[in-house]
């Protein structure tokens, strides 16, 4: 695609970025055959195709309006898109480079701002959201039903955790909701883990990833939390801890991204590269182990489905059914795995409507099998997956902790 930046945009620190991303377009489609909001709406403007095209307008000068922002806000930042390019297009890069212009020449309405300010304040919070999700739990009955889809359906499991004795070592990003909503799962890593020869060291000054703030108009404050993550972690670093490993992909993603975001810092881009490179997802650790030492026994029939930032942004599509299948798991077919849930962060809040009909239609595909349980990789597509009340929805490592016999 030939674009001319104009004199203005020239000036922005991702210029030469978006252009090249630009220029690798070249408007095949393709990606709107697996976009999921053009699927919806079958908006031309709402689908990856439309979005570049309003995002180089944007950068040639042309007018923004309210309406290039909503279609911009529509995109669920799946990434599916870029799984079906044959360009190679970085889709995503370009998208948070056009939201920033846009965001920063449109005023969102007071409604929008209160919003996303307060899903700022809150959800990056480990210990206001958890405080709000226990006095959610006493009140539920008081509660709007959009309000009660948003809070655990099952009383929190064990939170045990052994203490680290092993020489492998590994550091566990907390996160920020999951805690609140499935303090089990990060539990339930570190006991697999640790039958497994690894243990996790405590890394308590490390906080959101910041992917909450960088995709709601706060960009700068989400790399200043990548910064603060950076920090936390060195020392560990520096004493050889083998990885930083992830069990809520949306944040292992974003992390995985600290080294492109961060590249012009020079306080930071170097130690960012290596961050990115030691981050994994925990199916990334597992898969390399000798598995057989988890003593499972379990025949559940389980529905396994794949996040977005799992499959597209991590490119790990197939790893966790890989791992399930040789514990013994029975793992039913899924049609149209490759599809969003809804989820996609702040998503099945800020766009209700559309993220509900994802996610109803990624029920019917799981459910199709029927399953005893649906098991997932990222603490924000259990959460509206489990919110429709209909089959239960748990992280897939609590199942294999729970399926571990004693030694």
């Amino acid at each position: 695609m030939q674009t001319t930046l104009s004199p203005q945009a020239r000036q922005l620190p991702r210029a030469a970025e978006a252009e090249r991303i630009l220029r690798t377009c070249v408007h095949c489609g393709f990606c709107n055959a697996t976009c999921p909001t053009y699927q919806l709406l079958g908006d031309e403007l709402d689908g990856p195709r439309g979005r570049i095209y309003l995002i180089k307008q944007v950068l040639e000068g042309n007018q923004v309006t309210q309406k290039t922002q909503q279609h911009l806000d529509r995109c669920l930042s799946c990434r599916n898109c870029e799984t079906t390019c044959p360009s190679g297009v970085d889709y995503h890069n370009l998208l948070d480079i056009g939201r920033a212009v846009v965001d920063a020449a449109v005023p969102r309405p007071l409604g929008q701002r209160l919003l996303r300010e307060g899903l700022r304040s809150v959800v990056p919070n480990p210990e206001l959201f958890k405080r709000l999700v226990s006095s959610g739990q006493v009140l539920r009955a008081l509660l709007p039903g959009a309000l009660q889809t948003k809070l655990p359906r099952h009383p929190p499991m064990s939170v045990w955790r052994p203490t680290p004795r092993h020489t492998r070592q590994v550091l566990m990003l907390e996160g920020c909701v999951q805690p609140g909503l499935s303090p089990n799962t990060n539990a339930a890593a570190a006991r697999v883990l640790d039958r497994l020869g690894l243990s996790v060291t405590p890394a308590r000054e490390a906080g959101c990833c910041g992917a909450v703030d960088y995709h709601l108009d706060g960009q700068s404050t989400g790399l200043d939390r990548a910064r603060h993550n950076i920090d936390a972690w060195w020392p560990a670093i520096e004493q050889g801890v083998e990885a930083i490993v992830q069990t809520a992909s949306g944040c292992g993603a974003f992390i995985k991204d600290y080294g492109h975001l961060l590249c012009t810092d020079p306080a930071y881009a170097q130690k960012a590269r290596r961050v990115s490179a030691m981050t994994k997802d925990l199916v990334e650790v597992l898969r390399d182990e000798p598995l057989e030492k988890l003593r499972v026994q379990s025949d559940q029939r389980l529905a396994f489905h794949c996040p977005c930032t799992l499959q597209h942004a991590q490119k790990l599509g197939g790893a966790v059914e890989q791992v399930l299948l040789r514990l013994g798991f029975n793992l039913t077919a899924v049609p149209d795995g490759h599809l969003c849930c809804g989820s996609a962060g702040t998503y099945s809040i800020t766009q209700p409507d559309l993220a509900r009909r994802l996610r109803d239609d990624r029920l019917n595909a799981l459910e199709s099998g029927r399953p005893e349980v649906i098991v997932t990789a990222n603490i924000g597509c259990q959460s509206h997956l489990d919110g429709a009340g209909r089959t239960p929805v748990r992280h897939w490592i609590e199942m294999v902790d729970a399926a571990m016999t004693s030694l």
